[in-house]
């Protein structure tokens, strides 16, 4: 396994990879890597010849009072991990050379960069869409694998390809859970054994709403209002937003006809989570 810290030498890379006739997939990540990480690599590997990883925590996502100067950073750790799934090459290039000085060049997939993550967190969609963009052009990948618990993320990127005319297919892997139910992610070492506990609110909600969608109902507004419900039984959760959406447009839905996203974002304490699920009244 490479570690490669410079944009040239990855470039490099990617062009020596595809030249060879193999293919490339790419998982993009901020590290602070986990089983649910793990699943895009092992995904990445079986659909690919050659897997590389990206670890860079992004700042432009990040907004001024959120957590970027403490978001986990361990790239010693990731790196035994991922050698350990047989990666082939990690990507952890500095912030000055993914953002030269003077950059003022984004990208922004108008709209639906406001919805959902975006209505709370102004921004943050347009850095992620951006740093996104500079590894797509940095790397070249055939394929780049995303989580379905960033499901906001996935349509907006999936969007930003398809209309920018990028050769990149976009692959999505399931949310891995804890046994209880919890999605994984990098900001649950943030929740102490209270919080953690409280954070189980998220899914719970999202089981509600399902099990009356299960049930025969299709209204959005009385499903919202059943998973919101939920939120009033745990004191430390602060809800930010509980939403039905079409998964593609992120668009709101009122009557489920077709496949809808149903998502959460919540604070515990102060740390913001999210979690989705998908529902489909023709499956």
């Amino acid at each position: 396994m490479k570690l490669i810290k410079t944009i040239n030498e990855m470039h490099a890379f990617g062009t020596a990879t595809r030249q060879s006739g193999k293919r490339l997939g790419l998982v993009p990540t901020m590290g602070a890597l986990h089983d649910g990480h793990l699943s895009l690599v092992r995904a990445a590997r079986e659909k690919s010849d050659a897997v590389a990883v990206s670890i860079f925590v992004n700042p432009t996502q990040f907004g001024p009072n959120e957590d970027f100067a403490k978001y986990p950073r361990n790239l010693e750790s990731d790196s035994k991990m991922l050698e350990r799934e047989y990666v082939d090459v990690i990507f952890a290039p500095s912030v000055n050379d993914m953002y030269p000085a003077g950059a003022i060049t984004w990208v922004t997939v108008e709209g639906m960069s406001d919805r959902l993550c975006g209505n709370s967190r102004p921004g943050h969609f347009r850095g992620v869409t951006t740093v996104v963009s500079k590894l797509f052009h940095i790397i070249e990948p055939d394929t780049a694998f995303f989580g379905q618990k960033d499901a906001a993320q996935v349509a907006i990127i999936r969007r930003m390809v398809r209309d920018l005319n990028m050769p990149i297919k976009i692959g999505v892997c399931p949310i891995i859970r804890e046994s209880d139910g919890l999605a994984l992610s990098s900001r649950n070492t943030y929740l102490n054994p209270e919080d953690r506990k409280s954070a189980l609110i998220l899914h719970q909600s999202l089981l509600r709403a399902h099990t009356l969608f299960e049930g025969g109902e299709r209204e959005a507004a009385k499903l919202i209002a059943a998973g919101k419900q939920e939120f009033g039984s745990e004191p430390k959760a602060r809800l930010d937003y509980f939403e039905i959406v079409d998964p593609d447009s992120l668009e709101p839905v009122t009557t489920i006809s077709n496949r809808a996203l149903i998502a959460v974002a919540a604070f515990i304490g102060n740390t913001r989570l999210i979690d989705n699920i998908i529902v489909d009244p023709n499956r």
